[in-house]
């Protein structure tokens, strides 16, 4: 009975997804054009809670728990599992005093109202998994200019979204190369509980009465053991994941 219902819902949500998407690309470009980085950041923000109303539709509610003082003026690692792509806007919203910049797939940074555009122009990298010089050549921008700006990196270890809740084990490359050519930044560990259930019967019709939720852990400094350092993050992580 709860799937039958999740069909019209489902329709109506992507409706107002992709009107939500439509109205906002020219005011990201307008505030990037006319009044420069903070306005489109601004405008990226509020794109992202809208996003988040689009959700509620869906019966989707959010919980956001960060007990952390973490500062906000440093660069920032932000390591966190992967469920699906609805992960991103409470991120985008709860974190944005941090500027986070997410790393993405090449084929995200074009053809999509709003997304795209953000990933081409607002700080994010946009790697080609097929080209791993591009991708090692984009991972060092985006922690020079995290370095540079004093702003946050997100990065999904998992490499792809896990379908069950169950996180996956971490691919490490991305990671390390953010930590040695941005030694400085404060790690921050994330876990994400059922965001996955949003797409519990793939893409179409959605998951309803999804309770998503976010917690922040402890800060980490980078201390230079790097596979020991990633190994704790992990645990932090997936200890925080109750694959319900």
């Amino acid at each position: 009975m709860l799937k039958l219902l999740s069909y019209p819902l489902t329709v109506l949500f992507f409706l107002l997804f992709g009107l939500v998407l439509v109205i906002f690309h020219p005011i990201q470009w307008f505030c990037l054009k006319v009044f420069g980085y903070n306005a489109h950041k601004k405008s990226v923000s509020i794109l992202n809670w809208f996003i988040m109303r689009c959700t509620n539709v869906l019966g989707t509610r959010y919980s956001f728990k960060n007990n952390q003082d973490i500062p906000t003026d440093r660069p920032l690692i932000i390591v966190t599992n992967h469920q699906s792509m609805y992960d991103i806007p409470p991120i985008i919203w709860y974190m944005r005093k941090y500027h986070p910049k997410f790393v993405s797939k090449i084929e995200l940074g074009k053809g999509i109202p709003s997304v795209s555009y953000n990933l081409r122009h607002g700080g994010s990298a946009l790697i080609d998994r097929k080209d791993p010089k591009q991708s090692i050549s984009e991972l060092q921008k985006l922690a020079k200019y995290i370095n540079e700006n004093n702003r946050s990196a997100v990065i999904f270890p998992e490499g792809t979204r896990s379908r069950n809740g169950v996180p996956k084990p971490f691919r490490t490359t991305g990671l390390k190369v953010m930590l040695k050519n941005v030694p400085e930044a404060l790690l921050v560990p994330i876990s994400i509980n059922n965001s996955w259930k949003l797409l519990r019967y793939g893409k179409f019709p959605m998951g309803l009465g999804s309770q998503v939720t976010f917690e922040v852990h402890p800060p980490i400094e980078n201390e230079g053991k790097v596979d020991e350092l990633i190994a704790q993050i992990e645990s932090t992580i997936v200890a925080g994941v109750n694959n319900n």
